[in-house]
């Protein structure tokens, strides 16, 4: 299902990787988005974080979610594909995503899920304790039902394709799948 969409040469690309914190996005993002996707730009604001304040990279998210922000304008400016991380906890980039798929961008999205919040808040300590960022655990427990909702409440309705992933294991597994698609847009392909 995902082919003609991720390899379309001349018509640029946005891949979300979405879900809570602690399910895993970063990981998955970097082995799918080269091999699977073909789309080697990957903007994430925790990696931009960790670049601007390596010891201390809560101190610098909201500067990184800031330049990541811009970073993913720059992108669309351009016409270029890329793919960015996100909790899809808020609706920050519901109305750029409307105005870049009106603009000839294909989107896809891809949802990591995880069945607790209580697994995502043990993830992220898991984390921490191995040097990665941490996350306060309000933070996390909000962003987690927040994020799923809006996955299917709003976001699921922007992308071309979607995918849902429960990601709690080795290797994630597809829950659920979808394929939004207009007789202009299948022309394009």
């Amino acid at each position: 299902m995902t082919s003609k969409l991720l390899h379309a040469p001349t018509t640029p690309k946005i891949v979300i990787i979405a879900g809570p914190n602690g399910a895993g996005k970063t990981t998955f993002a970097r082995e799918f988005l080269p091999h699977e996707a073909n789309c080697p730009d990957f903007i994430n604001a925790d990696l931009i974080a960790a670049g601007l304040s390596p010891f201390n990279p809560e101190a610098a998210a909201f500067r990184a979610g800031r330049l990541m922000l811009q970073e993913i304008h720059e992108k669309v400016r351009q016409q270029k594909s890329f793919a960015f991380e996100t909790t899809l906890s808020g609706r920050t980039y519901l109305k750029l995503l409307q105005e870049c798929r009106a603009n000839g961008y294909h989107i896809m999205l891809i949802f990591l899920s995880l069945p607790t919040a209580d697994m995502a808040v043990t993830r992220v300590a898991a984390r921490v304790i191995q040097g990665g960022h941490n996350v306060p655990e309000p933070d996390i427990r909000r962003r987690f039902k927040a994020g799923l909702n809006n996955f299917h409440a709003v976001y699921k309705q922007v992308a071309d394709i979607w995918t849902l992933y429960d990601n709690s294991g080795t290797i994630p597994t597809i829950l659920d799948q979808g394929e939004i698609r207009c007789v202009a847009r299948l022309l394009n392909l």
